[in-house]
């Protein structure tokens, strides 16, 4: 079966910096899937895995614009400690993901510095900024049922997974 919107796609995947050729992120033993055209990867990516067949490798380097977009100062904002479900328990580094905005766009953020009552949070993604390599292999492709296209997310044959 060849790749076209809301396929479901399984890949084996590696994001390496194409800078300093410096590994990222591998896939390993959870080969990602996504449904085509719902937005889960990049849009480069979505582009080139167009038309693509199981079985068949792709690498393609892109651009931020095309991968994970450029640093902006807007991403950066303050947030009311207590605003978080257990402020006790939150740290610098932490990454959380939340549609801040209400406006549906469910970003990553990362929490940069905690003072007495506001926490600076930063919603560029660690990958902003990257020209990327990715390396995929297509393991399968299959139609997505109507209950996962209503859903825009893959279902598992248990049930509904939640990473």
């Amino acid at each position: 079966m060849i790749i076209a919107e809301n396929s479901v796609v399984t890949v084996d995947y590696s994001i390496t910096d194409s800078a300093n050729g410096k590994l990222l992120e591998v896939s390993g033993d959870e080969p990602l899937k996504f449904i085509q055209g719902s937005g889960t990867l990049v849009p480069g990516l979505e582009r080139e895995l167009e038309g693509k067949s199981t079985d068949q490798e792709i690498s393609v380097t892109l651009k931020p614009e095309e991968a994970f977009g450029i640093r902006t100062d807007e991403l950066i904002r303050e947030v009311y400690k207590k605003d978080f479900e257990s402020p006790e328990e939150i740290k610098e580094g932490m990454v959380f993901h939340a549609d801040l905005d209400g406006d549906g766009m469910v970003r990553f953020y990362t929490i940069t510095s905690i003072g007495d009552e506001v926490v600076t949070i930063d919603g560029n993604h660690p990958y902003a900024d990257k020209t990327l390599t990715f390396e995929l292999k297509v393991l399968d492709v299959r139609e997505a049922t109507k209950e996962e296209l209503a859903h825009g997310h893959v279902h598992d044959a248990d049930g509904h997974h939640h990473h």
